[in-house]
């Protein structure tokens, strides 16, 4: 059994509690031994491998929970004219920045399938740890589905053996459809409950899958071993239909309005706000890599995504961080948290949601998320402090070190 000591450096355990200066970390396999001040532990008496956090912060590794692992940017005349299997290829370095990010474990909202997650899992590539929705499920016409009014169809995320086409309508259908995503390894539903920004034929406030539908979806997900739905939703009254059907997460929530809000924090429904998304989508417009339509819309609900993050914030709903990274380029998700910040969140709020926060709103908040005893070794070290500047956490230069499940996998050799 490999035993590590990471030692000189201050720790932000995840957890909100006070920074820890002199603090050590020991690490045994792939699980953390022990966290605390260097004159509160003791060492094992085995050989040991050292780590010099050179006087950095010590932190859990971050976790994204709204990805988008095969694509980066959505450009219609380019990707109808891109070769199926390349973006495959391309996601191999999408996975690359996305851990060296310090993003150690994310949950994909789409376009992922069984095959990405086994390359990384068996180390084919270095990645995050994932968990997949394979494909997201849409109504006809409605956010997922990129029918184009000239008659032709272009496909976010193409159909293929194993990821099925998400378009489903009625109880049946959708019943059908979410048995068929977790045939091809969904470990989480990813649902449409309202139109969106990218889609060319709706609006973000439209509702869209009926009250019955996301019953049936909500209730199909829970009878196969208690799987979550996650939804993408905009609009006020998809966003209350879908938290009264049971769903895990609401994805984006633009226009929450207060009876949203009352209902999320009734449930227990995390918000999973993207605030970073439509910047996104402007800054691709303006160099003329976005489709106008998805630029107009980004441009109005910029302002009232954020009020709602503010407001959902302070009535306190449960928020984890995620970005729709994918629509921005992989490797810059960590910009999320200084928008949390602008929108209301003190820095450590912001590093809790990214951390322990997140790994509830996973599942997995019995193994990742706070470095602690027991946990797994997902471990990041920062040269500056992110409680003093939460934006120096956006350049990945300045993420020194990572190591995910005990396993060094990146470590800046300028370090000192």
């Amino acid at each position: 059994m490999t035993i590590s000591l990471i030692r000189n450096g201050t720790l932000i355990d995840g957890t909100g509690s006070p920074p820890v200066p002199d603090a050590n970390v020991i690490l045994s396999g792939n699980q953390i031994q022990a966290a605390g001040r260097s004159d509160s532990l003791r060492l094992p008496d085995l050989p040991i491998t050292e780590i010099d956090a050179c006087g950095g912060y010590i932190l859990p590794g971050f976790i994204d929970t709204h990805v988008h692992l095969t694509i980066e940017g959505i450009s219609i005349a380019r990707d109808m004219a891109t070769p199926f299997s390349l973006r495959f290829y391309k996601s191999v370095e999408y996975v690359r920045r996305t851990l060296e990010a310090g993003i150690t474990s994310v949950r994909d909202a789409g376009g992922a399938d069984a095959g990405v997650k086994q390359a990384v899992d068996e180390g084919v590539v270095p990645g995050p740890r994932m968990q997949i929705s394979i494909t997201p499920l849409t109504i006809t016409g409605g956010h997922g589905d990129f029918w184009m009014r000239s008659g032709n169809e272009f496909h976010v995320f193409p159909s293929h053996p194993g990821l099925p086409d998400g378009c489903c309508d009625g109880p049946e259908g959708v019943l059908l459809k979410v048995r068929e995503v977790l045939r091809a390894g969904a470990e989480v539903i990813k649902i449409c409950a309202t139109g969106g920004v990218m889609s060319p034929t709706d609006q973000p406030d439209f509702t869209q899958f009926s009250p019955e539908e996301l019953a049936v979806i909500v209730r199909e997900a829970a009878y196969r071993g208690g799987v979550k739905v996650m939804a993408h939703a905009q609009g006020s009254e998809g966003i209350k239909n879908a938290v009264r059907a049971g769903v895990h997460s609401i994805e984006h929530g633009v226009y929450l309005d207060d009876e949203a809000i009352e209902l999320m924090l009734e449930r227990g429904t995390f918000l999973v706000p993207t605030m970073i998304a439509p910047i996104a989508v402007l800054e691709a417009g303006e160099e003329g890599g976005m489709a106008g339509h998805a630029v107009t819309k980004a441009r109005q609900v910029v302002e009232a995504q954020a009020d709602s993050f503010r407001r959902a914030h302070k009535a306190g709903v449960k928020i984890a961080m995620g970005t729709d990274a994918g629509v921005l380029p992989h490797g810059t998700n960590l910009r999320e948290l200084g928008l949390m910040v602008d929108a209301g969140m003190t820095p450590m709020e912001a590093l809790v949601a990214t951390t322990r926060t997140a790994a509830e709103c996973l599942g997995w908040h019995d193994r990742l998320g706070t470095v602690e005893a027991g946990k797994l070794a997902d471990v990041i070290v920062t040269r500056a402090d992110p409680l003093q500047d939460i934006r120096s956490l956006q350049n990945p230069d300045s993420i020194m070190l990572v190591i995910k499940d005990g396993q060094m996998v990146k470590d800046r050799p300028n370090r000192s």
